[in-house]
């Protein structure tokens, strides 16, 4: 894109009737049987490499497997799995079947994959030896699958290889559901963002625009498998574009991110900003970066001083973007296009974002308020899966127009550019993570010293924010490091690790409105006013 106002213009989404990835991406692609789709590494050194053929192949034979153990279009099917190849496989293999993937992090625990498990009504799941204890508790699930196997569950090597690698893929209407990822709210439970077969072809437009991504380029992205961040930048963006994926499972070790980076020749680079603030910390001119074109950053804000340093040390731009779980990569900046130092960018081609400010109305250039999306988008989710009420709150009528409200608050300026501006509701973003305060009190309110307790964001020069609890004892505990450190293995234990209070303030009482509920704000407030 050498021109944004133009492209923007001229731009209309060609959305088909139907769409099926599987068949219409990953099988297009396979016709040429040596063009490369993935490189598999890990941490010990390990490597495996797979064409688009071979994924084409194996795919058919994941989707016959499910479909010979009575999964079926619709079915939700629990991906658990870290960063290796079958991932990738069981994902395209569910489109095939026009089955619905959940993709979940591996970090989450017994109480989590219930909660996921019965919300779905998944009949199925695939994750690791390591992991099928966590599912013990699920009697729905017809078809347990587990790389490396387990008592109860089919191996996934031995399984696949007694099935055909011939499957005709079920049509998907571009209305069909066709992926469901779960995201933290500011209250309740995880909600789950039901997106549709259009999702997973509209989602090319950041891998395009904001990617610059083609079939010559090695695309890596650092996201978890379950966000919905590694479906546009790890799987569906870059193959729609026939761009070859590398794939790392290992430790987060800063030299060594940079060592791969030079030794497969990488071209495009996503990471969290919590990773690049490592990154520059280190020696980046040793390494030979002359492949790399382009580094982007999502999930949490960039700071300007990240991005310039970046900049300097390596010779290669660095672009925020914005994008959710319910809308994914909406407010990018471009190749090309002149970056400004703290902003989001300008929305991607296709799609209309608007500030709207709390008398619901359309805010003008520097005036703050929610940023929404112009309904209908092909990006947008069909809404929050059993939760009607709640998709419908999130809609609001606007100029004229209907609009979905993000939760997140910004300003544009007089050229078009957004600026965020922190969240709308409490919502915690950890290095990434959206992490759910109501989850995080949840765990603690199990603890027999905890009397009442809220989460809130922390600012955090590393992880952007981490979550601070704020805990009212019971009689009888007394406040102390060896409580506090009690309570955060205890966290660690009833809910994902990532989730647990870095930061823990023992507090005589809580911030309360009138009827009684915490107000998180006020605490919120207070850490970044450095009053925590």
């Amino acid at each position: 894109m050498t021109d944004y106002a133009a492209t923007r213009k001229a731009f209309r989404w060609e959305v088909p009737e139907h769409f099926n990835f599987g068949a219409d991406v990953v099988d297009a692609w396979a016709a040429d049987v040596a063009k490369p789709a993935l490189i598999w590494c890990d941490g010990e050194g390990r490597e495996r490499r797979l064409t688009f053929a071979e994924v084409a192949r194996l795919s058919n034979r994941f989707a016959n497997l499910l479909r010979g153990h009575g999964v079926g279009k619709g079915d939700r099917v629990i991906v658990m799995l870290p960063r290796i190849p079958e991932w990738q496989i069981a994902v395209v293999g569910c489109a095939k079947l026009g089955a619905v993937p959940v993709p979940c992090v591996t970090m989450l625990t017994e109480g989590d994959i219930a909660y996921r498990a019965a919300h779905s009504g998944a009949v199925a799941a695939v994750t690791t030896r390591e992991n099928v204890h966590k599912f013990h508790g699920e009697p729905n699930l017809c078809c347990r699958v587990s790389v490396g196997g387990g008592d109860g569950w089919l191996d996934f090597e031995d399984a696949m290889g007694g099935v055909s690698d011939a499957f005709d893929a079920v049509a998907m209407a571009r209305e069909d559901p066709a992926i469901l990822y779960y995201t933290s709210g500011s209250t309740g439970a995880p909600k789950g963002a039901m997106h549709a077969a259009r999702g997973l072809y509209a989602w090319r437009g950041s891998a395009r625009y904001w990617l610059g991504l083609g079939p010559d380029d090695l695309m890596w992205c650092t996201a978890d498998t379950g966000w919905s961040k590694a479906g546009t930048s790890i799987l569906f963006g870059p193959w729609s574009q026939g761009a070859e994926v590398l794939f790392y499972d290992g430790p987060f070790d800063p030299a060594g991110r940079l060592e791969l980076l030079e030794r497969y020749r990488v071209t495009v680079f996503c990471a969290a900003a919590t990773e690049f603030r490592r990154l520059i910390a280190e020696d980046v001119g040793s390494h030979d970066l002359s492949s790399l074109k382009l580094a982007v950053s999502a999930g949490e804000a960039l700071n300007p001083e990240i991005v310039e340093k970046w900049r300097a040390l390596s010779g290669v731009p660095l672009l925020d973007g914005y994008g959710q779980t319910e809308t994914l990569m909406t407010v990018l900046n471009y190749p090309g296009m002149p970056v400004k130092a703290g902003s989001m960018g300008r929305p991607l081609p296709g799609t209309e974002v608007a500030v709207i400010d709390d008398g619901g109305t359309l805010a003008g250039s520097g005036q703050p308020g929610q940023l929404a999306v112009r309904l209908p988008n092909p990006q947008q989710m069909l809404g929050y899966w059993k939760e009607p009420a709640m998709t419908q709150a999130a809609i609001v009528e606007a100029g004229g127009a209907r609009w979905f409200l993000t939760g997140d608050n910004a300003y544009r300026d007089e050229d078009g550019y957004f600026f965020y501006l922190g969240r709308a509701d409490d919502v915690i973003n950890s290095a990434g993570y959206r992490i759910g305060p109501q989850e995080v009190e949840n765990a603690l309110m199990e603890h027999p010293a905890v009397q009442e307790c809220a989460a809130v964001g922390s600012p955090d020069a590393e992880r952007g924010e981490v979550v601070k609890a704020f805990i009212v004892l019971h009689a009888g505990y007394a406040a102390s490091q060896e409580l506090a450190e009690e309570l955060r293995d205890h966290a660690k234990r009833v809910t994902a690790p990532y989730k647990y209070p870095r930061r823990i303030a023992f507090v005589d009482d809580l911030p309360k409105t009138v009827t009684g509920k915490i107000r998180r704000r006020v605490l919120r407030d207070r850490e970044y006013a450095g009053q925590g």
